[in-house]
């Protein structure tokens, strides 16, 4: 769980980013962004640890937890985008 955590964190961090410093109309173009982030940072974090056994359990787990936060994120700031004039 040490190198899971961490991923949780960050998306958690990069997301409430997103929802400060972006344009309401943009928030839907940026999660996947974020998304693609926590995939690079959970195979980054992975390299670092010298534990073999287990690597696709914690990279599943990492990036479960981010496609969940991200999911809960998105509905919070999705009707925010539309009502801004995101378009799909």
């Amino acid at each position: 769980m040490r190198s899971v955590v961490p991923v949780w964190i960050l998306t958690i961090l990069a997301v409430v980013a997103v929802g400060l410093f972006v344009s309401p109309a943009s928030f839907l173009v940026f999660m996947p962004v974020v998304l693609g982030l926590a995939l690079l940072l959970s195979f980054g974090i992975q390299l670092v640890v010298t534990e073999r056994k287990g690597f696709v359990n914690r990279v599943s787990a990492s990036l479960g937890g981010a496609v969940l936060i991200l999911a809960v994120a998105t509905v919070v700031l999705g009707p925010l985008a539309f009502a801004a004039g995101a378009k799909l």
